[in-house]
């Protein structure tokens, strides 16, 4: 499993092995295809630890995997951007990344957030989660566009459509098997 740097591959607590495990279960199998039993035995938590450090289970146990997914996405996005001449340069270390983690084995190759928010139950807190998850990642990148040079209203362009481009190249990729779509994002819309 790939820790993002907010969590070693320390022993970690239950309640990490907990949201560790579930983060990889979801975006393997998806939030309906991954059962409790399947986290804790993965986790090797026992069942009462679970409701313990999440009293609604299962539901509760997807929200905090999905922040926890997306801090590593944060990371991603301040380590591609860190030392980029221009966003142009930045957006393309942050696509050739992703498609890294898309070859790295099959837990990477459908969006984190998207297999367990969106698989997740039909309501308004899950959809609501998202939209705040999504929303970050875009202003983060709009954060780094800034600090590049670009104003306030071209950063948040720019990194809105880098994120949505994004969000279809991985579709694309997974349907044919291949990273490669991710790695040419920035030919697509830099040149």
């Amino acid at each position: 499993m790939v820790y993002p740097a907010h969590m070693g591959t320390e022993q970690a607590n239950t309640r990490d092995r907990l949201i560790t495990s579930a983060a990889r279960l979801f975006r393997q199998k998806g939030y309906h295809g991954t059962g409790l039993a399947e986290i804790l035995a993965e986790s090797h938590a026992p069942k009462g630890s679970l409701y313990h450090h999440f009293p609604a289970g299962k539901s509760d146990l997807a929200l905090v995997a999905a922040d926890w997914v997306s801090q590593g996405m944060l990371e991603i996005i301040d380590a591609s951007f860190a030392d980029a001449a221009d966003f142009a340069e930045g957006a393309t270390t942050f696509c050739h990344k992703l498609a890294k983690l898309f070859d790295l084995n099959d837990s990477w190759q459908s969006c984190p957030i998207s297999t367990i928010l969106f698989d997740g139950p039909d309501n308004g807190a899950f959809r609501t989660h998202a939209n705040t998850i999504l929303t970050n990642w875009i202003k983060r990148t709009s954060l780094h566009a800034r600090e590049l040079g670009l104003e306030k209203a071209d950063a948040d362009a720019a990194a809105e459509l880098l994120l949505i481009t994004i969000q279809g190249a991985w579709t694309l990729a997974r349907a044919r098997a291949s990273s490669e779509v991710i790695r040419r994002i920035p030919r697509h819309l830099y040149g």
